[in-house]
């Protein structure tokens, strides 16, 4: 079989598992949406602040940890340039790294909203945040800014976290986690 076949083939199990994973997210009642959000609604408790800081440090940490394992990394090396050798297959990984991230990032947005410090911090990133989800197109594209873009909006959350006393380390995720989402 021709290379240029299996890496279309490649390609296409990826994507389609990619679209059943996010298509399989939605199959929840009102119900189970109800009692997920009541659940979720930060409480004035200090248990409830200190897990929602936890919380932003681990979604946080795998962001970054994905953002420079494999879209950050590869743009250095020029791996996206085209031409590249293994070019298809770092932007297939940058492409899912990037959905993964933009989740984990709206995550940690989310887990802020429960700590009061963390809040303020974040709440002018919100924006950035919203911008990074056209970049995983951008990314197979070959434009080079949408790695910077990702690695910016990083470092950024990076910085208010640990301006607000929640201090984030790079955590990379297994392929497991990446794909799964």
């Amino acid at each position: 079989m021709p290379v240029h076949i299996r890496r279309l083939l490649v390609a296409l199990t990826l994507s389609c598992t990619l679209f059943v994973g996010a298509t399989a997210c939605g199959n929840g009642t009102a119900k189970d949406t109800a009692a997920v959000v009541a659940a979720a609604t930060p409480s004035s408790s200090p248990e409830k602040q200190k897990l929602a800081k936890t919380r932003f440090v681990a979604n946080a940490g795998l962001a970054a940890g994905a953002t420079y394992q494999w879209i950050v990394k590869p743009w250095k090396a020029g791996k996206f340039k085209k031409g590249a050798k293994g070019r298809t297959f770092a932007l297939i990984k940058a492409g899912l790294a990037g959905t993964f991230a933009y989740n984990r990032l709206k995550a940690a947005s989310r887990n802020a909203k429960g700590d009061p410090t963390l809040s303020k911090a974040v709440a002018p990133l919100t924006a950035g945040i919203d911008a990074l989800k056209d970049l995983p197109s951008k990314l197979r594209k070959g434009d080079d800014s949408a790695a910077s873009s990702f690695d910016d909006v990083i470092n950024k959350v990076k910085d208010a976290g640990k301006s607000a006393g929640a201090e984030v380390k790079d955590k990379v995720p297994s392929a497991s986690e990446l794909s799964g989402g």
